[in-house]
């Protein structure tokens, strides 16, 4: 297996708009997170990975380009962004940028070109389908934030794919120019000394020719087997290896719904000359009563089966990321762990050991090393993501579930709740801002937030940062060969990690009861790497405390 940075590295993810406010007018922007950058080289993260900061019109939070090489108004000027890479570097913290290219905004120049006329030069640039009639689009596809896939257009009486918002038209990947307009782009950031490229529903670029209706699935048809891991994928993420990433010592990786182990051995395989990494959903996207909308909780089983799968499945051939959250994710410690104030800090750190001992490049989202929860939305009113407000209009205000059943639903899985701003401090606003938020803080802050657990030894914030430190000092933590014990466990998640004549066990209790365990052979009075309770772990039958985690080391004869 091929020893790597990127694969010995930690990435911290940052959404802009709600990480650090410098100028007051309640939106987080690159000075802010400059003026954090020292909280980040303390916590001992290797790479940021930056939320779109381009210009934008702001529909999908910066996931709607209106131009690759301009920074959005509300986070500053590129000087400003000069400024922060080059004090992240002086930190040897690198920066890799949010590259979105499956589709963009539709006041990108390129798209205000494309819809003049049917013959403009841009017009290939972008999928446009004749409607079966004037009132019906092309097929039934719905999009990913509510209603159709397609948006009727006055000016030449034709349809545009959105797969997401109206306001971000798909690319067309198979006109060349746009490859050769997206390829030069991504050669400006990389010439400006950026460190890599997290790629945007990388999996979705290339569609097939034909697009008939999709499964009614909910409410609309699914676009999936027409446009993910579409037919031209890795012939298009080859080409963009051999002209781009291929000459720069960059990290990338794929955002790929829809992959599958085999697949990610073509996307991120050790000799695919595509990718370095994918980042997949098996594990989040589980459930689903209301399309993505569910309050339920995955049994545990069930996710060591998936997260086993992957561990050994890639193992020696391709290369994955571990997150428990992200940006279009609800809180970590609220969906997988136990947030309940008696519970919050001893689950949080059981999930931060069960994923860090993985094999994976780990992603922290922002507020997660602090524990950070959901927030306790009151009222629809308090959503500020498209996609919740989109999806508490089509399902609720539409009438076909009651307020009461879909609520706990949308709350519990609502990407809002990763977006309240960063818990810097126990003063007004939580320190993000000095002026009224962009969106609600959550008022835990006064218990939850980076002052008190920089200061508490403790703390999660020290947890994680123990976390990272274990991993530079113990390559079996990156390359170790992974082993499930105790599959059928409804309450523990036990496995080995072993590298030559190492071995580590890593137990965790994702229960909030007391659990009788037996220390395996070996084991016993080992010396522990980490754990989140005091405990001598001497005798091989011991009752673990809820959510105790644990890690042992031995070297075998």
């Amino acid at each position: 297996m091929n020893k790597t940075w990127w694969k010995e590295a930690v990435i911290y993810q940052i959404y802009p708009r709600s990480f650090m406010d410098s100028n007051g007018d309640g939106i987080g922007d690159l000075n802010g997170i400059t003026s954090k950058l020292d909280y980040l080289k303390y916590l001992g993260i290797d790479v940021i990975w930056l939320s779109p900061v381009y210009k934008s019109p702001n529909d999908d939070n910066g996931y709607d380009i209106s131009d690759y090489q301009a920074i959005m108004d509300d986070f500053g000027t590129m000087e400003d962004f000069d400024k922060l890479l080059a004090e992240a570097h002086k930190r040897n913290i690198r920066i890799v940028m949010d590259l979105v290219v499956n589709h963009t905004s539709d006041e990108h120049k390129w798209f205000m070109e494309s819809r003049k006329s049917k013959d403009n030069e841009y017009r290939d640039y972008y999928i446009w389908r004749e409607g079966q009639n004037e009132q019906t689009p092309p097929n039934n596809w719905g999009s990913c934030f509510s209603g159709s896939a397609w948006k009727y257009d006055e000016e030449t009486k034709m349809y545009y794919l959105h797969l997401f918002s109206t306001k971000q038209p798909d690319l067309n990947w198979d006109n060349p120019k746009v490859r050769e307009e997206i390829f030069a782009m991504m050669k400006w950031w990389c010439d400006k000394g950026i460190d890599g490229f997290r790629m945007d529903v990388i999996s979705m670029i290339s569609k097939t020719k034909e697009m008939p209706d999709g499964k009614v699935n909910g409410l609309y048809g699914d676009y999936a087997p027409y446009s993910v891991n579409g037919p031209n994928v890795h012939k298009y993420l080859q080409e963009m290896n051999k002209k781009v990433l291929s000459k720069y010592d960059i990290m990338t990786v794929g955002e790929t719904p829809g992959v599958t182990t085999e697949l990610a051995k073509q996307y991120a395989g050790e000799g695919s000359h595509e990718l370095n990494m994918v980042f997949q959903f098996e594990l989040v996207d589980y459930g689903g009563k209301y399309g993505k909308w569910t309050d339920e909780k995955m049994p545990l089983t069930v996710m060591k089966q998936i997260i086993s799968r992957w561990q050994t499945e890639l193992y020696g051939t391709a290369w994955n990321s571990l997150f428990w959250d992200n940006h279009d994710q609800p809180r970590a410690v609220s969906r997988f762990g136990d947030d309940r104030p008696e519970y919050r800090n001893a689950s949080a750190k059981m999930l931060a050991t069960c994923l860090h001992m993985l094999q994976g490049t780990p992603y922290i989202y922002q507020g997660e090393e602090l524990g950070m929860t959901n927030y306790p939305f009151q009222s629809p009113d308090e959503f500020r993501d498209i996609e919740s407000i989109n999806g508490y209009k089509e399902w609720c205000l539409d009438g076909k579930v009651s307020h009461d059943v879909f609520w706990p639903c949308i709350t519990w899985k609502s990407r809002d709740n990763a977006r309240t701003p960063m818990q810097w401090d126990n003063t007004e606003y939580a320190g993000f801002t000095a002026g009224k938020p962009w969106i609600a803080v959550n008022p835990n802050y006064r218990e939850i937030n980076a002052k008190a657990e920089t200061a508490d030894t403790n703390s999660v914030f020290h947890y994680y940062k123990k976390l990272i430190a274990l991993r530079k000092e113990h390559p079996i933590m990156v390359y170790g060969k992974y082993k499930l014990l105790f599959e059928d466990s409804e309450e523990l998640f036990v496995y080995t990690r072993t590298l030559e004549n190492e071995k580590l066990l890593v137990v965790c209790s994702f229960s909030d009861k007391e659990i009788p365990f037996t220390i395996p052979d070996g084991f016993v009075r080992k010396p522990c790497l980490i754990s989140n309770m005091k405990n001598a772990y001497d005798h091989q039958d011991i009752v673990l405390r809820p959510y105790e985690a644990f890690v042992l080391h031995r070297y075998q004869q």
